[in-house]
């Protein structure tokens, strides 16, 4: 059934109970390896059969629960002090929680790593989610709860209902979820996911989109937060700007670039994950120094020295919630997270130390060959970060650079929403 078929055919409390019994039926059919009764008609949604195919291939067990260990207390606070979402709260409030009230609902929000940071909502419908283990600090992802909206979400990276029997596990079964998926406006870094969940009697068509809403709300909440601090950076940053001879930078503690002297400004600049005052080495820039300025940091860009170019970069695309690489040599060492398709690229040169062509790496992203102007775009970004350790003629990391590859223990789980050919045929082992 599709989307809309779901939304058009619950209409009623007797219309619930038709779809609930249609959906064990494919759900039923499914597990048993078939199809069910309805043919092609009653096949289940793309989103739900290709979460299904993940829970079969990872051993979810269908009829029990996994025991949950939820976060300590103290993890669960540090993560929402840390968390972008703590500040746009009053988005999800004002948008979702008098509706979940009202519908015999609970609005949850979590992080990226599908961690329950906030559960909020119906009383009674909290105590039946008390029963599944559905509370504060809580792992709501697809390999321990099976086919959910916020796990399912959190793969798909798109909006994503799941009604009745759609759930994988069975004791699932009696609830109706809906969850989109949030992501940093900045750099499009996936954050957590918002999601309504309640009894499957009170599911109402119009739930995906009010969630879906709220979510779009509340990342141009984040974005216009975003602008203002970076406007009251680039006022502070200004005068020390004008003053400075030679190259420098000034940058928020993302990186994110609001003033230059004698550079071509870039949009961001990568930096450490901890960064501290002092000599620092940067990718494109080399050698540096850091100073902390109010809200940022100002980097003097000195000159880069031979001895101190990095010499290991760590690719790490073992983990389900995005991919990074880790660049560091004797000037200390960086993180970068990487875009889906960064992440393919740089995948497929670790599997290839010899170097790809252009038209090599078309046809391993894209089964294309011809898709040689796509692929040279992607790396031209890429090395905006990654300069000194990829070459060129063939693409492939510099000589000198040792590489290190993290995969997942399991091959089928290798960057779960790529569709490159190669990635493809490396998750067969």
């Amino acid at each position: 059934m599709s989307d809309r078929a779901i939304e058009g055919a619950v209409r009623s409390a007797q219309d619930n109970r038709a779809t609930a019994h249609r959906l064990a039926t494919v759900h039923e059919a499914a597990l048993a390896g078939g199809t069910a009764p309805g043919g092609a008609g009653d096949a289940p949604r793309a989103v739900i059969g290709e979460s299904w195919r993940r829970m079969l291939v990872s051993g979810v067990d269908p009829d029990h629960d996994r025991p949950q260990a939820p976060l300590p207390v103290a993890e669960l606070e540090r993560r929402r002090q840390v968390s972008q979402l703590a500040t746009v709260l009053p988005v999800f409030h004002e948008g979702l929680l008098s509706a979940a009230d009202a519908a015999q609902q609970i609005m949850v929000i979590t992080d990226a790593e599908g961690r329950v940071l906030w559960r909020e909502g119906s009383a009674p419908v909290r105590r039946m989610a008390d029963r599944l283990g559905f509370d504060k600090g809580a792992d709501w992802t697809e390999s321990v709860v099976g086919t959910n909206a916020i796990g399912t979400a959190l793969v798909a990276r798109r909006p994503v209902l799941v009604h009745s029997a759609e759930h994988f596990v069975r004791s699932h079964h009696a609830w109706t979820c809906a969850a989109a998926p949030l992501h940093d406006p900045r750099d499009g870094r996936l954050l957590g996911t918002v999601d309504l969940s309640g009894p499957a009697p009170a599911f109402h068509p119009m739930t995906l989109s009010l969630v879906s809403s709220v979510a779009r709300l509340a990342e141009g909440e984040l974005r216009t937060r975003h602008h203002r601090s970076l406007e009251r950076l680039r006022s502070s940053a200004a005068p020390v700007l004008a003053r400075i001879g030679g190259r420098a930078l000034a940058v928020d503690p993302g990186g994110w670039v609001v003033g230059v002297t004698g550079l071509t400004p870039p949009d961001r600049v990568p930096l450490p994950k901890a960064p501290e005052a002092g000599p620092l080495w940067l990718p494109r820039y080399g050698m540096c120094a850091l100073e902390p300025l109010p809200g940022g940091w100002l980097i003097r860009v000195g000159r880069q020295e031979p001895e101190l170019r990095p010499s290991r970069v760590v690719l790490d695309v073992s983990g389900r919630d995005g991919s990074t690489v880790t660049v560091s040599g004797a000037a200390g060492s960086w993180s970068h997270e990487l875009t889906p398709r960064h992440a393919e690229l740089l995948f497929v040169l670790a599997a290839h130390p010899q170097g790809r062509s252009a038209a090599q790496l078309a046809r391993d992203l894209f089964g294309d060959d011809s898709r040689t102007v796509t692929v040279r775009a992607e790396l031209s970004r890429l090395r905006r970060h990654l300069a000194s350790v990829l070459a060129h003629r063939p693409y492939r990391f510099a000589d000198g650079v040792e590489v290190e590859l993290l995969l997942p223990p399991r091959p089928a789980h290798l960057l779960p929403q790529s569709l490159a050919p190669a990635v493809a045929a490396a998750r067969l082992g």
